[in-house]
């Protein structure tokens, strides 16, 4: 038998939450090990929000649908569907969803996430 150069995801891990929010890890620490990268699909609920953080991560955001909100460094950022950002690690971060419909987006971490880097103030 051949060993293959590659992996297909069809059972992504779903991370369990407590604010609505809907997170499926394709790769990462919590999935498959991997402390190299995390990519997950993430789905947010209306009035979602997470405390600030200061990530030890650079994280990527891709909008699929809705829209995000980012506060950096005290400016409002608000992503629509089709764009992207890069967030580079150990920047003062805030995510939240103040809008009226979902956001659908994938988060990808380099390194991966992990909630001992991710550095959530208030937890």
């Amino acid at each position: 038998m051949t060993k293959k150069n590659y992996i297909i995801q069809n059972s992504p891990l779903m991370v369990p939450s407590t604010d609505g929010k809907i997170i499926k890890e394709h790769f990462g620490l919590a999935s498959d090990g991997n402390s190299e990268i995390s990519i997950a699909h993430m789905i947010a609920p209306s009035g979602w929000s997470e405390p600030f953080q200061t990530p030890e991560f650079d994280e990527y955001t891709f909008v699929i649908k809705g829209k995000k909100q980012f506060i950096i460094d005290n400016e409002v950022i608000i992503l629509e569907a089709g764009q992207s950002i890069k967030i580079n690690k150990n920047t003062r971060v805030q995510y939240s969803n103040p809008f009226t419909i979902a956001c659908e987006y994938l988060a990808i971490c380099l390194p991966a996430f992990s909630m001992e880097s991710v550095n959530r103030e208030n937890e």
